[in-house]
């Protein structure tokens, strides 16, 4: 039996029909309400409710990614769903954190602050804020087709390698390691696998393991059963049943190793200089603004403020491989606990403590992060990592703090993520509107998408889009409207309120997990294979945009805007040398390239087809091809250009054509055309060019052209049957094996180049 589609099931209840009028089309939420039923409501409703099942923990997971606290994803899954849907043009895309978004996010912001700071913090929120107003600025101004600049082979290979990124960025958190990243994605890696042999935590690779199994296993048996979130619970309550958790708080003389006491105040150290000179720098780029602005940046006063910052810059970055040094050195302290007859703890060096006292029962190891250590209050991980305190209530409403120097920074990543993230959002929006009969319009979802952004920027959001997985979800759990996204927003709110505590125990692991599960539907082998097929050069892009973006990771902008770049190469080189084909007649009466379909050509008439608009960049080509074949042709007296591709002609393009008319014609050869549109031949009345070629050398087909060219040119000829107007007979002069090929193309005739 044929499922219903969700517009079916609107139909069948009433719901979902946009209501016409202006004002629906600036509120397109109240489209939903037009025959509004109850059975829609129950639809949308167990839709909504599905969905949010699956977006709490995957929000959460993408926070992790974007180097956020996980409430974060939480924030960004509350407001940004439900303006997107009462803004948007699709009924069922599913809006929120994601996984590519979430990388760029990270990737963007990571040589402005250091990750997870209060300053990493307000930046995320700001990214969203010029995302948001960029795409809302291209729908209002309905210029969605900017896409088009990221061509499906630059997709496709950025996004294949940003999944592995993804997949390989959550290792240490599947392991239970810590390692600090590296300038090259690859190199982080390869931190993670050392630390990883050495260090693995297996209760937390254990439970990691346990949870992609589930939500492997369930997609393939259950597939309607929200596989995320019985993953996380079975984890969640195997964590909290098993203390994966434990840690404990001691002050630094309650370490005793001398080595370590020493290592500590030298990070700390290293630490307190590294903001130092991060705060210098600041105010001398401040200063050093003030400076060019008033003075000009060649004046003595800016170029030295430019050489201290510059100073300044390299001994920050100096500092912070000394600091990361210091780092990886304090994580590898491995320590064994003893309990005191006073019921203090100690802390003695794995293999080094005392046969008195009261073990604690496993290795110990001092958390450390990309900050000062506080020695009165270390923290010491004697378990997995859970995800933790997650503070209840919902986020402050507040305008994000704008940085005009900061906002210079990120600007090209903003555009880079607006345009990713929406070619994201309509490509799912496309699939499900194909599948549900719904009209679409990508301007309109660009302003959903941006006001999504805004609004959550100041509900302390960062950057979201449209869900492949989550809409999936929700077009297959039947969504009438975009209502449901609204229910999903509800059910965020409520968790806030009320059930943070719940996801404490969460593990770490599982987060890493879900990413994992998650960004395998982002790889697609299959689009390199196809991108080869249709155009080998479209095929090479595709991988060095992959090669590239592993390549550059973690400045993933880098890879993308090769890939850009070298599409737009492509194209303007293509356009420089288009395709030029000697037509001759087929078997079938039609004209095809003579070359191509082996066939003969007349010695007096040449049929140049012109595949390209005819502009600035290829005019010479044009002529050259032209004065080649005339070179070519002693006995030619005519040229007819098929000008059916030309679908621009612009004033360079107008002046050669003039040009060659007049070269022609002084070899005493003369030049018609057929197919133009009427756009270039406007173009020719306007200079007067048809007047200068003749109204009567142009023609609506090459067929009608040829007829009357042969008559005036090859009349008296010797040839008893002109190529471009007769047929041979089969057998007649033409060997066994082109006769052979001539007869496989009537019957599958190939694309002509």
């Amino acid at each position: 039996m044929a499922t219903a589609t969700p517009l079916q099931n609107s139909r069948e209840t009433g719901g979902g029909l946009p209501a016409p009028g202006a004002l629906t089309r600036l509120f397109p939420f109240l489209g939903w309400f037009h025959s509004y039923s109850l059975p829609a409501l129950r639809t949308d409703f167990i839709s909504g409710l599905t969905v949010a099942l699956v977006l709490i923990p995957q929000s959460m997971a993408y926070a992790q990614l974007a180097d956020l606290p996980p409430f974060y994803g939480l924030y960004a899954a509350f407001l940004p769903p439900l303006v997107a849907a009462m803004f948007g043009s699709s009924q069922q895309l599913a809006t929120g954190p994601v996984a590519i978004v979430s990388l760029m996010t990270s990737t963007a912001l990571a040589p402005l602050a250091t990750a997870g700071s209060d300053a990493f913090i307000a930046y995320a929120i700001l990214l969203a804020l010029m995302v948001g107003l960029f795409q809302f600025l291209l729908g209002v101004l309905r210029l969605g087709m900017v896409v088009n600049f990221l061509s499906h082979p630059v997709v496709n290979g950025f996004t294949n390698a940003a999944a592995i990124i993804i997949a390989t960025s959550q290792l240490p958190k599947l392991f239970g390691v810590e390692v600090d990243k590296a300038e090259h994605h690859y190199e982080t890696v390869y931190r993670t696998v050392l630390a990883a042999w050495h260090h693995t935590h297996w209760p937390t690779l254990a439970l990691g393991a346990l949870a992609l199994v589930i939500m492997a296993g369930l997609r393939k048996l259950y597939p309607r059963l929200p596989n995320v979130l019985v993953a996380v619970l079975v984890t969640t309550l195997i964590a909290w049943a098993t203390g994966l958790e434990n840690n404990e708080t001691a002050a630094l003389q309650q370490i005793h190793s001398e080595r370590f006491g020493q290592m500590a105040a030298a990070y700390n150290a290293t630490i307190a200089e590294i903001n130092g000179t991060m705060e210098r720098k600041v105010a001398v780029s401040a200063e050093l603004r003030a400076t060019a602005q008033a003075h000009g940046s060649h004046t003595l006063e800016a170029i030295d403020l430019h050489a201290e910052e510059s100073r300044l810059e390299i001994r920050a970055e100096r500092l912070k491989e000394k600091a990361g040094l210091l780092r990886a050195d304090l994580r590898a302290f491995r320590f064994a606990g003893l309990r005191g007859p006073d019921g203090v703890s100690g802390f003695y060096p794995a293999g080094e403590e005392p046969a008195q006292g009261e073990r604690l029962g496993r290795h110990w190891r001092v958390r450390v992060r990309n900050r000062e250590l506080q020695t009165d209050r270390l923290t010491l991980i004697g378990g997995g990592v859970v995800v933790g305190t997650i503070p209840r209530g919902l986020p402050s409403l507040a305008a994000p703090k704008i940085d005009f120097s900061i906002m210079t920074n990120l600007f090209t990543m903003a555009v880079i993520i607006a345009l990713l993230g929406f070619m994201e959002a309509i490509s799912i929006a496309k699939a499900m509107a194909a599948r549900s009969g719904q009209r679409l319009d990508p301007n309109q979802e660009l302003i959903g998408q941006g006001l999504a952004n805004i609004v959550g920027s100041f509900s302390q959001s960062y950057a979201v889009s449209g869900s492949f997985s989550r809409s999936a979800v929700n077009f297959q759990a039947g969504a009438v409207t975009g209502l449901s996204s609204v229910f999903s927003s509800l059910v965020v709110l409520l968790t806030l309120l009320f059930f943070t505590p719940l996801l404490y125990y969460l593990p770490q692991s599982v987060l890493a997990a879900i990413i994992m599960m998650a960004v395998i539907g982002l790889l697609n082998i299959g689009g390199f294979v196809h991108a080869w097929k249709a155009q080998k050069y479209d095929g090479m892009i595709s991988v060095i945009s992959f090669v590239a973006t592993l390549g550059f990771a973690p400045h993933l902008d880098k890879g993308i805007m090769l890939g850009v770049v070298l599409s737009l190469a492509l194209y303007l080189y293509r356009n420089m040398k288009p395709r030029i084909a000697l037509l001759s007649r087929t078997a079938r009466g039609d004209y095809r390239n003579a070359e191509r379909w082996d066939l003969d050509t007349c010695k007096h008439v040449a049929v140049l087809r012109f595949n390209s608009s005819l502009f600035f960049a290829n005019v010479n080509y044009l002529e050259d091809k032209v004065l080649e074949t005339v070179t070519a042709m002693p006995e030619l007296r005519h040229v007819l250009i098929v000008g059916n591709g030309m679908n621009e002609l612009d004033a360079s393009g107008e002046v050669l054509l003039s040009q060659l008319v007049t070269r022609l014609r002084e070899r005493e050869l003369d030049i018609s055309f057929s197919g133009l549109n009427d756009h270039v031949l406007d173009v020719m009345k306007r200079t007067h060019l048809i007047e200068k070629i003749g109204e009567d050398h142009f023609y609506y087909s090459v067929e009608n052209a040829v007829q009357e060219i042969h008559e005036s040119v090859c009349r008296g000829s010797a040839d008893h049957a002109c190529p471009l107007l007769h047929v041979m007979p089969k057998g007649l002069a033409i060997e066994p094996s082109i006769r052979r090929k001539q007869e496989e193309r009537r019957e599958w005739p190939p694309k002509d180049q």
